[in-house]
């Protein structure tokens, strides 16, 4: 989806209606933070896998990684929109590149919070995640080399 709004926004914005601006620039948003959520639910998911590996039983797991998914670029969204639906719109009118109008973020101080920010917490968690795993990799590794050398 994320893609079908990145691809249909340009050619949506041509038609010069704010509403249809706005909702597009909305998608646009709420399937970005999706995507990067759901990567960040997938290296949790990864932890729980490789790390976690026994006794780990989430009721409901699916449907809470969906409400997680889902819901959370939901929230900032609606936001992000509560405080002031203006922020997003059609990004250049300007004379001079009559073809790069394109429905998006307007106030760089959303921007940062709302998608940099975002993204940010989300790498430093999948960082962590990566590092956690590795670390549990390394040590099964370090054990199985102990107990080979012990019975050689």
């Amino acid at each position: 989806m994320l893609n079908m709004a990145f691809l249909t926004n340009s050619w949506l914005t041509s038609f010069n209606e704010p509403g249809l601006c706005i909702t597009m620039a909305v998608l646009l948003h709420y399937f970005l933070l999706a995507a990067f959520t759901w990567m960040c639910l997938e290296s949790v998911h990864f932890y729980l896998a490789l790390v976690k590996v026994f006794n780990v039983y989430v009721p409901k797991y699916i449907l809470k990684c969906c409400i997680a998914g889902w819901g959370i670029p939901a929230i900032v969204i609606i936001l992000v929109l509560i405080i002031n639906k203006d922020f997003y719109g059609n990004g250049s009118l300007s004379e001079s590149h009559p073809y790069s109008n394109f429905c998006w973020i307007q106030d760089n101080t959303v921007f940062y919070i709302s998608v940099v920010a975002y993204f940010f917490l989300i790498f430093l968690m999948n960082t962590a995640m990566f590092i956690t795993v590795l670390l549990q990799i390394h040590s099964v590794k370090t054990r199985t080399q102990k107990t080979s050398r012990f019975w050689k």
